[in-house]
């Protein structure tokens, strides 16, 4: 490979990792995670509108939970990835947070592992194309993309809740 061609591969490599950032930090075609949350009323958090299946604290905790599988199977923590029972270990079952300090705890949660996801997306040696050697066949690219696909769908719905009681002024 020539040289030229080792610096315009490096550049891209770059400007993809700063496109998926981008991407997972949301914003450029449509409202944020910090956004959809932003001053949520307390007592709206539990309410399940007519015609929907989930309250906003379902949404938020899915969005953490299935964040949090993600992140898990891209690093494994030591011991490796254990897979969750679907749909069962996903959703939450109660419809309220049990308090105002879980919500809290919540939205820190997503914005944690967003970061720590992120920084195995900046990490100089990562092949974001490169399969893992568990799994079958997925990579940090596709893992990326599934975090931002999924949050979006689900920030969009918080926004529709929020919509449907009154509780969005943005």
């Amino acid at each position: 490979m020539a040289k030229a061609d080792v610096k315009k591969s490096s550049s891209e490599g770059e400007e993809l990792r700063k496109q998926l950032v981008a991407l997972l930090d949301g914003g450029q075609a449509h409202a944020t995670f910090e956004d959809a949350v932003a001053d949520f009323p307390v007592k709206l958090r539990g309410v399940v509108p007519n015609g929907l299946p989930y309250s906003a604290w379902q949404i938020l905790e899915h969005i953490r939970i299935a964040q949090r599988d993600i992140l898990d199977f891209s690093a494994p923590p030591t011991g490796g990835y254990q897979g969750m029972e679907w749909p069962e270990a996903y959703w939450p079952k109660a419809a309220e947070p049990g308090s105002a300090e879980a919500w809290e705890r919540s939205v820190a949660a997503v914005k944690a592992d967003l970061e720590k996801f992120k920084a195995l997306i900046l990490r100089p040696q990562a092949d974001l194309a490169k399969p893992f050697l568990w799994g079958t066949g997925q990579n940090l690219l596709r893992e990326a993309l599934l975090i931002a696909d999924h949050n979006a769908y689900h920030v969009g719905e918080l926004i529709v809740l929020r919509r449907l009681l009154g509780a969005w002024k943005k």
